[in-house]
């Protein structure tokens, strides 16, 4: 029997829809709706550049154009419905899926205690006790409170004195938890003052979290292959998603189907059998041009972003400046269910300006009145976002195509 094959436009829609990307975006984008829209999505990834918004700040917003960066930290340090930890990077996450990052908790530390050792050459291990007793007398603790007459072994970012490596790993093995942050500096207290009891002592055996992991990973990429499957929470091993695969595929839970390419190649994938209804039911994505962040979960695996809308992007924040080909932060615009462009632009807050310094359309992409008008109806609602109230363009802004 052949492979069924969904078309490139249905695997589009269908995409966008499991990322929240389809449709008009409604909804308060606080409270409980803005819990959900977490939810929808697995968790937002966090990151402090600002040369317009915080990463996850324009991912939620994308969604929730009501959306504003303090309702994310209500959620956070008052109402307890998401929490910090790890996914293939730092994030926020729902509370209720807590139980099941205990594996992870468990694998972190048993992998992370000698690649630490020998990343930072210093006794981490022996300021536990000390940073646990200080926290639990003192209350939450930040890594500006603690090492203070500890000597770093150079001067990167990277190079953390001992109390700073044991506040990581003591938070990475799940002892401590966020409890806020304060100028997007992480304040520590311990897990037992931060998540709620029912989630603590919930145990849920490590193949439940497994097959919970890559039923939740697929139900959010609509289709996926095992591998896609494994790195989407970065919480099961490439094999146990193999395995996993395997099984549900056996008991008739999963099909294998061909995702058409934007370059028309076929890409074999795992999905429900329903994928055909699903996809066919798809919101018809928006016109609006939307800009997203370079984290947004529909760019963050960049190879199939790149098969599946044609768009190869790259941050080129730690590429030096005469070798980038766009500039430092580059943002990424959808329009309906095509990336259109990237635009290259910065928030001057003290003067109330977002100036755009560039944008490069992609092949085939016009940017014509009423595109232009759709542009600028969405960078002013991006400038009132990041606290201007103006739009500036410079000079031959509106680039050519590059090749």
């Amino acid at each position: 029997m052949a492979t069924p094959t969904l078309s490139n436009a249905r695997a589009r829609r269908l995409f966008l829809q499991t990322h929240g990307l389809s449709g008009l975006p409604p909804g308060p984008g606080k409270g409980a709706d803005l819990a959900g829209v977490i939810a929808h999505l697995g968790f937002v990834q966090l990151d402090s550049i600002n040369t317009v918004a915080r990463a996850h700040d324009l991912i939620l917003f994308a969604r929730r154009p009501s959306y504003r960066p303090r309702n994310l930290e209500l959620l956070l340090d008052r109402d307890r419905a998401i929490f910090e930890h790890w996914t293939h990077d730092a994030s926020v996450i729902p509370m209720q899926f807590y139980p099941h990052w205990k594996l992870k908790f468990a694998r972190d530390a048993d992998r992370l205690r000698d690649r630490w050792k020998a990343w930072q050459r210093h006794g981490f291990e022996g300021k536990f006790d000390e940073i646990l007793t200080r926290i639990r007398d003192t209350g939450p603790l930040c890594s500006s409170d603690v090492g203070t007459d500890e000597v770093k072994k150079g001067d990167g970012w990277w190079d953390w004195h001992p109390s700073k490596t044991a506040l990581e790993f003591l938070w990475r093995r799940g002892d401590l938890a966020v409890a806020r942050r304060v100028a997007f500096q992480k304040h520590y207290d311990l897990s037992t003052r931060v998540i709620a009891p029912d989630m603590l002592v919930h145990l849920p055996d490590p193949q439940d979290t497994i097959n919970w992991a890559c039923a939740e990973a697929l139900s959010r990429l609509g289709f996926a292959t095992s591998g896609e499957l494994a790195a989407f929470w970065d919480l099961v091993t490439p094999a146990e998603a193999r395995a996993w695969c395997a099984s549900e595929q056996a008991s008739g839970k999963l099909i294998e189907v061909d995702i058409t390419s934007a370059d028309g190649s076929l890409r074999r994938s795992f999905a429900r059998p329903d994928i055909f209804d699903q996809a066919a039911t798809a919101a018809d994505p928006t016109g609006r041009i939307r800009v997203l962040s370079p984290f947004d979960p529909a760019l963050r695996d960049r190879k199939r972003a790149e098969r599946l809308f044609g768009f190869f992007y790259r941050i080129e924040v730690f590429t030096p400046a005469a070798k980038r080909q766009y500039g430092y932060y580059v943002f990424p615009l959808l329009e309906g269910d095509r990336l259109i462009g990237r635009i290259d632009m910065k928030s001057h807050r003290a003067e109330g300006t977002l100036r755009v310094t560039a944008l490069w359309p992609e092949p085939g992409v016009r940017f014509g009145k009423g595109r232009l008008t759709r542009l600028e109806a969405e960078l002013d609602r991006v400038a009132r976002f990041s606290g201007c109230d103006r739009v500036e363009f410079a000079d031959g802004w509106l680039r050519e195509t590059q090749p």
